[in-house]
Parts: C-alpha cells; sequence; structure tokens
C-alpha cells in the first residue's frame, strides 16, 4: 500500500510540528521547536513516492503547472485537522515538497504577548508597516494577529494578497477581502494595480519581492491607505536600505523622499529556542518619528541605531536589548542568545552582567539552605551543649565566657558581649585575649601622636 500524504500530515499535527519535509532519498522529517528530526517510521522515500505524494496534494491543473514551471505554491486543508501551506519542487530530477501547518484558528495578540507599539502601528489611518525576518520566523502570524486586531476595531474594508493564502479572516466588523497568487490573480504587481479600484482601507502584500512591487506599495501608501508588507531581512534598518537599494542609483533619492513620507514603522521578527521547549520570539521595533524619517531623507540610516536605542518612550527597541532581556528571564540560553544577535560583540559585552532568574532563583535556594543549616548547627550547639567539652547553658564555662553567649535559638542573644576574665583579675580592664596563660606576649598598643 502506497504512502498517503494525510497520514503524515496527521502524525505532524499530533507531535506538534511546524513542517513537514519530503525529500527522495531521505526519510520524512518533521521540523519540531526548530530542529528538522527525522521520522524513521515511514522508511526512506524512493522519487517515485515522493512524486505521488505530490500528485496527491494537487489538483490536475496544478500538477500540469508544477511539471512546466517546476516549482508551485499552493494551500491544502484536511478536514478536521489544519490547513497547510506547500510548496512542491524538483531538485536532483526528483520531487521534493515542504509543508507547513497553517492553525485553524486565528491566533489573539494577546495570547502572542504583541507589543502595544504592534497595536498602535495596526491603528494608523494610513503610512506603510513592514514586518521582516527569515523565513520561519512568524510574520504570518504577526500580520494575520494585526489585521484581525484591526478586524475586530475598525469598520473598513481589508484587502489581502498571499502566494499561497494562509490565515482564513472572517468578516468582523470589516469586510475582508483575500486573494490567493496565481489563482485570484496572477501576481503581486498585477493585484496591486487592480487594488486601488477596490475600495481598500488596508492592503496586506505577503511578500514584497521586486522592485514594481515595492514602488506600487509605497504609492498606495502614499494615497491613504494603510499598507502591510513583509521582506526577508534581519533588521529593521537593513528593512530600510532593503528597500532603497532595490531602485536604480538615480532614482534612490526620490524614493528616500517617499519612504520618509510614508514609514510608520518596521517590526523585525526571529525566534529564538526556548529552555524547556517551543521557542520564544522576539522584535526589534522602529518607529517612524519625525527623527527617524530626517535620517531616511538624508541617507543617514546608519545614525537611525542610536535613535533606536534611545526611543524606549516611543515604543522602539533592538533586537540586542530583547534578547537580553529574554536571557535574564531565563526562557533562552548564553549561547541562542549571542548566535540570534546582529551584533554579537556588543551581546557578549553586555550578557556577562546578567544574571538569568532560574539561576539567581537557584542561587538564592542554595543561600537560604546554606543559612538554615547553619542556623541548625548553632542551635544544636547552644540547646543541646557539650558536656564533655566544658560547653554548658549558652556559654562555655571552662574558658571563662559567662551570661549571655549564644542563645538557644543559634543566633546572637540581646545581652551584652561578656568581658573575657583571665585569672588574677577580677575587675577593672582586661587584660588582652592573648595574655600571659597562653604563652603569647601581644605588642603594646602605641599612643596615638
Amino acid at each position: 500500500m502506497s504512502l498517503q500524504i494525510d497520514e503524515m500530515l496527521r502524525e505532524m499535527v499530533q507531535q506538534g510540528a511546524s513542517d513537514l519535509h519530503v525529500k527522495a532519498g531521505s526519510a520524512p522529517g518533521f521540523r519540531i521547536d526548530g530542529d528538522v528530526v527525522p521520522q524513521d517510521g515511514f522508511g526512506c522515500l524512493t522519487p517515485e513516492m515522493t512524486s505521488d505524494l505530490a500528485r496527491q496534494l494537487m489538483a490536475p491543473e496544478q500538477w500540469e503547472r508544477f511539471v512546466s514551471e517546476k516549482d508551485i505554491d499552493f494551500s491544502h486543508a484536511v478536514k478536521d485537522l489544519a490547513r497547510f501551506r506547500v510548496n512542491a519542487l524538483h531538485q536532483r530530477n526528483a520531487v521534493g515538497i515542504v509543508i507547513r501547518q497553517i492553525p485553524d484558528e486565528i491566533p489573539d495578540y494577546k495570547k502572542l504577548a504583541l507589543p502595544q507599539i504592534t497595536l498602535d502601528l495596526a491603528s494608523k489611518p494610513r503610512g506603510l508597516v513592514l514586518v521582516t525576518g527569515p523565513t520561519g520566523s512568524g510574520k504570518s502570524t504577526t500580520l494575520a494577529a494585526m489585521v484581525d486586531y484591526i478586524n475586530q476595531t475598525e469598520s473598513g474594508h481589508i484587502l489581502t494578497m498571499e502566494d499561497p493564502l494562509e490565515f482564513v479572516h472572517k468578516d468582523k466588523k470589516c469586510y475582508v477581502t483575500q486573494r490567493q497568487i496565481g489563482q485570484d490573480c496572477s501576481s503581486f504587481r498585477e493585484g496591486l494595480r487592480r487594488a486601488l479600484r477596490q475600495d481598500p482601507d488596508v492592503i496586506l502584500i505577503g511578500e514584497m519581492r521586486d522592485l514594481e512591487t515595492i514602488s506600487m506599495a509605497i504609492s498606495a501608501a502614499e494615497t491613504g491607505h494603510l499598507v502591510f508588507g513583509t521582506l526577508h531581512t534581519t533588521s529593521a534598518i537593513s528593512t530600510v536600505d532593503r528597500i532603497i537599494d532595490v531602485f536604480p542609483t538615480d532614482a534612490q533619492q526620490q524614493v528616500r523622499v517617499q519612504m520618509a513620507s510614508t514609514l510608520q514603522g518596521v517590526i523585525s521578527q526571529s525566534l529564538v529556542p526556548k529552555i524547556g521547549g517551543g521557542r520564544v520570539a522576539v522584535r526589534e521595533i522602529l518607529v517612524g518619528t519625525d527623527a527617524v524619517k530626517a535620517l531616511i531623507r538624508e541617507g543617514k540610516s546608519a545614525q537611525v541605531l542610536n535613535l533606536m536605542q534611545t526611543g524606549k518612550q516611543y515604543g522602539m527597541c533592538t533586537l540586542e536589548d530583547e534578547l537580553l532581556k529574554a536571557y535574564g528571564d531565563g526562557l533562552i540560553t548564553e549561547d541562542d542568545c549571542v548566535a540570534k544577535a546582529n551584533r554579537p560583540d556588543d551581546v557578549r559585552r553586555r550578557i556577562e552582567t546578567i544574571t538569568p532568574k532560574q539561576q539567581a532563583s537557584s542561587l538564592d535556594t542554595m543561600g537560604q539552605r546554606a543559612s538554615a543549616r547553619a542556623g541548625a548547627a548553632r542551635g544544636g550547639a547552644s540547646g543541646g551543649g557539650m558536656s564533655g567539652s566544658g560547653m554548658s547553658g549558652s556559654g562555655m564555662a571552662g574558658s571563662g565566657m559567662s551570661g549571655g553567649g549564644m542563645s538557644g535559638s543559634g543566633g546572637l542573644s540581646d545581652s551584652p558581649r561578656p568581658r573575657p576574665t583571665v585569672q588574677g583579675v577580677t575587675g577593672g580592664r582586661p587584660k588582652s585575649a592573648f595574655s600571659e596563660t597562653s604563652g603569647l606576649k601581644m605588642r603594646k598598643p602605641q599612643r596615638p601622636l
């Protein structure tokens, strides 16, 4: 009996995997908490098996397009299970498949713990908001939560263009129109060209891939629409540079002016393995303040970092600050904290001054246990006494310490510390503790000048 792709998808969901990798010559792999884990139970796949699994996912017209173009993106749904984003490809004369699970429910911004600034950016009446990060960093999830927030709080028309369609938004307070590239429109460029005639208030572009798409997105933001887009960049500053560098040199100054007038914010996101399982989202956020826009207009994007470091009151933060915060909260390891940073040397220098909460609590617990053991030892010495060595009551009778000594609770008593008495001296000023009786002579203290 041939393998069924839906069986793999059910196992994938059951194990909590985010992605399924199908490749000839290897067993299928599940990406779990960031690591691809081979599923040897399905056996090693042959080219014929991977081709058959791909055919199970595609309609006849999709298969023809795949054979012709060698690559295809589409969505797939399994009833009572989940929806999936599928990319089929050719590699070494065989078919490969990468499938990502898409949750049925749109994640709530509260569950994602999105910072308030992301909701403020989603509430802007116009402008350009970019969500960036490497593949698999949760860009689509963050964008879906922001769009859903608009859908719950405003009344208007939201238009999305995605390749393929991922999260399905139901009409709440807004009308939501979702178009899949290749199925509902031929390209992002063509979809954007028609978008302005469809009365949108919010436009979501699944991926800003080329010069014309980026140019039309900026133009849409200039004409009074709130435009969301994604890019595969790893920092907020590099996102601004990436957009400007796409254009020819003679047009870059004009693009800087357009970006300065339309940019509302950049959210650069990354997922870091979490201690104990799962992953933690860390974000670098750039807000389009007047000072930031002035630097972009003047081509001084390198100086934007200083504004981000000092602009916490505007909601800005750097990736390094967020990584160190997650490390201090005991959520991620030191190695991952350094590895994910854009400026690892800065993180190495600052991380030395931070003690993670788990380690700090462990040190506190160890200190409390040591204090308890010391207290118990002192309590045993004073309460029970050691008659054989001459220790009785709360003092040391054999050595001449009377009264107050050490209390039965193991701590120092409230009574004044007794003066040591030396044989032959009954009062007045006591001799030094190191007296002639011990065979040692003390140097007389010199009179101060």
